[in-house]
């Protein structure tokens, strides 16, 4: 690979004519054609659609996003391009919904029993007996492809922090007459 901006081209008039110096500096060359090749593109390392896969692995690990690296290179780079606005709606039924589907492919159906508690007093009991409960529900033609595991992690990382959760993978009703 050659070197875009060659130090011999650049040195004094003194050293132009130093055959010593001239092979110096062109192993530098060598060694630095890389880096300049890379600070040359470098927003093109920034931009999901344009970045090597190896470095999209990085990229996908420094926004945050809920992947396990199993995913198809088109998602990898759908979840980095899209990690902002997941971010924005984080910990909401939304933001719960969009990440689901992400990693899976299909909107998941999501029940939340909207259980809240107070006190009108500092320290004071909570009133009633309300459950705070979030069930996810994923619907798929072969429940068996989905890895459970992946989906309760999923769900953990992008519900509401204080919010008890269940999820299940279940079949896709056929339709009657099929």
């Amino acid at each position: 690979m050659g070197s875009a901006h060659p130090i011999g081209d650049q040195l004094p008039a003194v050293f132009a004519d130093d055959d010593f110096i001239l092979r110096f500096v062109s192993g530098l060359d060598v060694v630095l054609a890389p880096v300049f090749a890379v600070l040359d593109s470098l927003e093109a390392y920034f931009t999901p659609a344009l970045t090597p896969a190896d470095f999209l692995d990085w990229l996908t690990d420094w926004v945050g996003t809920e992947l396990d690296g199993t995913e198809p290179l088109a998602t990898r780079r759908q979840a980095v391009a899209s990690a902002v606005d997941l971010h924005r709606v984080r910990g909401t039924r939304r933001g719960l919904s969009a990440a689901v589907e992400l990693a899976f492919g299909v909107r998941p159906e999501i029940s939340e029993s909207g259980g809240a508690a107070w006190s009108a007093r500092p320290l004071g009991a909570f009133p009633g007996t309300p459950r705070p409960a979030l069930h996810v529900t994923l619907r798929v033609h072969d429940p068996a492809s989905v890895d459970t595991h992946r989906l309760r992690a999923v769900v953990a990382a992008a519900r509401p922090a204080h919010l008890p959760f269940t999820a299940e993978v279940t079949a896709t009703p056929f339709p009657e007459g099929t």
